[in-house]
């Protein structure tokens, strides 16, 4: 007859469980895959199926049982390991949305919005419209398998344990909270450089010929010139959307670090 005893079914859950809170909650909180689209059911299987793959490739881990105080802080220290790895990568997309919001506004498209489901909220046009580019880029240059592989290098700089997670991790996480506005001020300066040049043109034109109503052709113009330059940009929006993940990926791994 098969028997269990209480030792070694605690080191199969704690073997599982344990790394699955990491996975789970990079899933969760990560880009694409934490997508409100995403069903609950997928996200979980998703972690699951990770972890077992994983976990046989772990080391010595803690003597803790899974209820004790000890279990549950290891929980609580997996589960904001993969927390904040995932709000790494938020931040690459935050960046892009930012960059539709400076381009919308300085086209005259600030008030084109709708309600997001994914934000909860409204959210502007053309930041949504980065933001769909970003994702199919992202993607197709199979960013989220390399999220992935970030994630599970970490089980190696930070095994799973009791122990406090450092301050430098949080420190360098929130200092590249500043890509937002570099990064998005950066993609957004061609566009917004031009569409400036154009407002004095038209700033000209009404004081040298006032009958021809700036105001009521100058809106439609500004308009028409964004759009044309977005669609200009394009090409060059990819490659440099694509150094932007290799720059996440790399600064999940900085943070990591920090937690040591």
């Amino acid at each position: 007859m098969f028997s269990v005893t209480y030792a070694q079914l605690n080191t199969w859950l704690t073997a599982f469980l344990w790394p699955f809170v990491r996975i789970l909650a990079l899933v969760a909180a990560a880009p694409a895959f934490g997508d409100t689209s995403v069903p609950v059911r997928v996200k979980v299987g998703l972690a699951a199926f990770t972890t077992i793959i994983v976990a046989p490739t772990l080391g010595a881990l803690p003597q803790a049982t899974v209820f004790s105080a000890e279990g549950v802080w290891i929980i609580v220290n997996q589960f904001l390991i993969g927390v904040a790895l995932g709000f790494t990568m938020q931040i690459v997309f935050a960046a892009i949305q930012a960059t539709g919001d400076i381009i919308g506004l300085s086209m005259g498209l600030g008030f084109a919005t709708f309600f997001d489901v994914h934000a909860s909220g409204s959210t502007a046009v053309l930041s949504r419209f980065m933001w769909t580019i970003a994702i199919l880029t992202f993607l197709a240059f199979d960013g989220h398998l390399q999220m992935l592989s970030a994630l599970i290098a970490t089980f190696q700089s930070i095994p799973v344990s009791a122990n406090m997670l450092g301050a430098n991790g949080w420190r360098v996480l929130a200092g590249y909270g500043t890509t937002v506005l570099t990064s998005g001020l950066l993609l957004a300066m061609p566009v917004v450089t031009a569409l400036l040049i154009s407002n004095l043109a038209l700033g000209i034109l009404n004081r040298a010929a006032p009958q021809i109503g700036v105001f009521q052709v100058g809106l439609p113009l500004t308009m028409l010139v964004g759009l044309l330059l977005v669609q200009l940009m394009l090409p060059n929006m990819i490659p440099y959307f694509a150094r932007l993940f290799d720059g996440g990926i790399e600064q999940m791994g900085r943070v990591a670090a920090g937690f040591r």
